[in-house]
């Protein structure tokens, strides 16, 4: 597979082509007859899926820089230029971005009925956001992918989604809008206070992260700017009021996107910019205990409102809240194995709570409700969504064999020597999240059939176990061997750590006994 990837030049050209690839196809959906819209959006999801899985062994693991690198001047009077590239910190979020396209597709397939064109050429819209926020390399590129996933996000939630869409596409747009804003500026100061310090002004992220001494007092400030964008988009309590609301009104799709991919870009940005750019201050005493006792706090809000939910997709969307407290939480321990199982746990919860979602979505296209009290007993009826179901909500909670626990062990295990109180503290709410999900799951499915429109829910039919099916099967492997992904984020990890290092107590740098060098 090396030699004929190489034969071919992939590394050269396959992140453009992820770029084009989704724009073409929203060509192709626009001009085509309504009814053909989904069969083109599954056939361009199919496509880039496909030579996306190239990265995997074109993919160097020992290399912790970046890789299929591709840079060419774009307004060099600006010094902006189309600079990307992948590392091991981004490589799994652009395979997740290409994976779920065609899954999504299919579990939209019954539920748009309405401007399917519309719908699908603003997913594949999205696709390009959020493969380019991942790829780009230069800040201004950055910042242009990042506002576009705004406006088709937007559009499906307002358009698509119920009864408070309206509501719910405003209120995301506003917050997140208004911290990227600030991030705007933030890049503006930097690049000039750098050019003014070294004569040359370019939005490269290698040249501002080699000159970032620079920024001087200013840091402080810049850094404050970068966290509120990348903290509304996580989101970190209490900047999380916006997701409830998006989750629940959102179609499915827009749900799943949610969660799979654009809660993952303010973690991402954290560990590719607000950290490495402004370590001293991100990592200072104040901060960091700041950021973790917000991560702390969410891990455990989360937890607990998702008990009270009477709504099933409220119940997912607000246990997104407590598992991405447990990524802020690695990234700021700052170790490898904290690094490691943050990115462990975005995808983990990316492929779970995804899949909760299309669970969810599946469910109310049945009974058009999601009122868990509205079901019971759904698994003498429909045992094959019943088991799906559990299946993805013992992934969720973090079992062993599945994928949520290898990064949630990571995080607890790499953050216990710097956070030891807020480590042990955030271990207890895993019983939380046993609660609300398996009560969850009691009532909906192994509770008495007592209501009769309840006896009518019929199983899972072929397409959704076509949806269904690669999910659980990501969720057995990465539970039960990790390892390929592990050996694909460690030497990025590594290199993070040792951007971080100086800030970092030494002595909670890796496993006792185990050193950087040595796992090197």
């Amino acid at each position: 597979m090396h030699a004929f990837l190489d034969s071919i030049g992939y590394s050269r050209w396959i992140l453009q082509v992820l770029l084009v690839t989704p724009l073409v196809g929203m060509v192709l959906v626009v001009v085509s007859r309504s009814a053909w819209a989904r069969v083109v959006a599954l056939c361009v999801g199919l496509f880039e899926f496909v030579i996306s899985l190239g990265l995997w062994w074109a993919f160097d693991p020992s290399n912790g820089g970046m890789q299929f690198v591709t840079r060419v001047d774009w307004l060099p009077q600006w010094g902006v230029s189309y600079y990307v590239g992948l590392d091991g910190l981004s490589i799994f979020m652009v395979l997740l971005s290409t994976a779920m396209m065609p899954l999504l597709v299919w579990g939209s397939w019954h539920q748009i009925d309405f401007k399917q064109r519309g719908f699908y050429a603003l997913l594949l819209a999205l696709k390009v956001g959020m493969i380019g926020v991942f790829v780009s390399l230069d800040l201004f590129l950055f910042y242009c992918f990042w506002e576009l996933l705004l406006v088709p996000m937007y559009f499906i939630i307002g358009i698509w989604g119920s009864t408070r869409r309206l509501y719910a596409s405003e209120k995301f747009f506003i917050y997140t809008f208004s911290g990227s804003l600030l991030m705007l500026v933030a890049i503006i100061a930097m690049v000039w206070t750098v050019g003014q310090g070294t004569g040359t002004y370019s939005f490269a992220y290698d040249y501002l992260l080699a000159h970032k001494d620079l920024l001087g007092d200013k840091a402080p400030w810049l850094f404050a700017a970068f966290a509120l964008a990348f903290a509304v988009k996580v989101p970190v309590f209490p900047f999380h009021t916006w997701l409830p609301d998006a989750h629940g009104e959102a179609p499915t799709a827009g749900s799943v996107d949610l969660a799979v991919i654009l809660l993952k870009m303010g973690t991402y940005g954290f560990l590719r910019f607000a950290v490495p750019f402004f370590t001293a201050f991100a990592l200072s005493p104040t901060v960091s205990n700041v950021v973790v006792v917000l991560a702390v706090i969410g891990i455990v809000y989360g937890a607990l409102v998702s008990m009270v939910q009477p709504d099933l997709k409220r119940v997912v969307a607000y246990s997104s809240v407590s598992h991405l407290g447990f990524v802020m939480l690695g990234i700021w321990a700052g170790t490898v194995q904290s690094v490691q199982g943050a990115i462990m746990v975005m995808i983990a919860h990316g492929i779970s709570t995804g899949a909760l979602f299309f669970l969810v979505g599946m469910l109310y296209e049945r009974r058009h409700t999601r009122m868990i009290a509205d079901f019971g007993g759904l698994a003498r009826v429909a045992p094959l969504l019943a088991a799906a179901f559990t299946v993805t909500a013992f992934a969720a909670i973090g079992l062993p064999g599945l994928n949520g626990f290898i990064g949630e062990f990571l995080v607890l295990l790499g953050s216990f020597g710097r956070f030891p109180w807020a480590t042990g503290f955030a271990t207890t709410v895993v019983i939380f999240a046993a609660a609300y999900l398996l009560w969850a799951v009691q009532r909906v499915f192994f509770n008495r059939l007592s209501n009769p429109e309840n006896e009518k829910v019929r199983d899972l039919n072929l397409r959704e176990l076509a949806v269904m099916i690669p999910l659980i099967a990501a969720m057995v492997w990465m539970g039960i061997y990790p390892r390929p992904i592990l050996r694909r984020t460690e030497a990025a990890s590594i290199r993070y750590v040792e951007t971080v290092r100086p800030h970092v107590p030494p002595a909670v740098l890796g496993v006792p006994g185990q050193t950087i060098e040595a796992r090197r």
